[in-house]
């Protein structure tokens, strides 16, 4: 009978289905993709090789969100301190491409060879001259960039290099041109330091507190956890009000779905009672028609989720989506509780309907 019910009227169980799957998809693709983009954020800088790195105060550990006041000169500074075995100064300057932003890096060669162990060239080489740039290989795959092209990055460079992902950015400029970009001339966002044992970790982080009592200073190892935490405020804000938004949606669709199903089916509720159905009994018929529904829709959103996520990083190789079957698991439980929500009302008037009036209903 419930699968009956749930045939009767096709267009609009295929709606109820498809806001269901919208609500699962919504909560599984930008959770997903919030949760990816952070998580690929946070490698690339742990891939830079560093140990230690030194920020502003108060500055955001989301680059680019803070200005480089920090004199470049710090740096010979830090090289003194004990157990270090190298630094390198960073500027960076935003740049968005595609309504996708990234961080440009603007690095010396030879420090940033120290630090890091240097670029694996894939094509190419290092800079030869002021307006050099080197792009990563999967920002040159997903933006058809070859060697020698001029790329326009707030002026036109060329490029010398495509270099293996994953140390820092996607593009690479010489530090002294982004300096006379951003027209802050011996200045730097951040110095990463490099240990000579990465058992020295903590006691370099102490001497450089010392010498820099103000300066934001933590260990790779603490970067990737504040930044790949559940916990970052406005994250959990962002993510809540989309669960919100999203079992907003099922909860009407369904509520709507199954109240406009009450209405057509007054007589058939009203010969069902006086055949002796119990008010449990009509409330737990329309219920399992709603669960239906909704299983359905988990399904189809799930599965159109996995779609979605390998169409979007096929066509932007540099957005990451980690879907999770956690997340998974959760988007279903709130597609479930807000679809058995909004038919609750539905299938309570429906059990009080009286028989008499029930059956006289046209």
């Amino acid at each position: 009978m419930i699968v009956e019910n749930v045939l009767h009227r096709p267009i609009r169980t295929l709606v109820s289905i498809l806001a269901v799957a919208i609500e699962v998809g919504m909560v599984m693709l930008v959770v997903g993709m919030t949760h990816g983009l952070l998580n690929e954020y946070a490698k690339r800088v742990e891939g830079v090789g560093a140990d230690v790195m030194i920020q502003p105060p108060n500055a955001s550990f989301f680059f680019g969100l803070s200005s480089a006041p920090m004199p470049v000169k710090i740096a010979d500074r830090l090289a003194e301190l004990p157990h270090v075995l190298a630094v390198t100064p960073v500027l960076f300057q935003s740049y968005s491409t595609g309504g996708v932003p990234i961080i440009v890096y603007g690095i010396d060669m030879p420090s940033w060879n120290r630090v890091t162990g240097g670029f694996v060239y894939l094509q190419g080489g290092p800079f030869r001259g002021p307006n050099d740039i080197l792009v990563d290989d999967i920002y040159a795959r997903d933006n058809h960039i070859r060697l020698g092209q001029t790329l326009n990055v707030y002026q036109d460079f060329q490029v010398v290099g495509i270099v293996e992902h994953g140390k820092g950015s996607r593009l690479f400029i010489p530090l002294a041109t982004a300096q006379d970009m951003a027209g802050a001339h011996d200045k730097a966002s951040i110095f990463y330091v490099k240990c000579v044992d990465p058992a020295y970790t903590d006691s370099v982080i102490a001497s450089v507190r010392q010498l820099l009592p103000n300066y934001t200073v933590l260990s790779i190892k603490q970067f990737m956890t504040l930044v790949t935490s559940n916990d970052l405020p406005a994250l959990t804000a962002f993510i809540t009000a989309l669960i919100a938004v999203a079992v907003c949606i099922g909860f009407l669709v369904i509520f709507l779905s199954m109240y406009t199903t009450i209405t057509e089916r007054t007589r058939e509720i009203g010969i069902l009672k006086s055949l002796g159905a119990s008010k449990a009994y009509i409330i737990q018929v329309i219920l399992r028609e709603a669960a239906l529904l909704c299983l359905v829709g988990i399904v189809a959103g799930i599965v159109g989720t996995i779609v979605a996520a390998r169409v979007i990083q096929s066509s932007f190789p540099t957005i990451s989506v980690d879907l999770t079957p956690l997340w998974g698991l959760r988007a279903a439980a709130l597609a479930l509780a807000g679809a058995l929500l909004g038919a609750f009302y539905p299938a309570f008037r429906a059990a009080r309907l009286d028989p008499v009036d029930a059956l006289a209903y046209e």
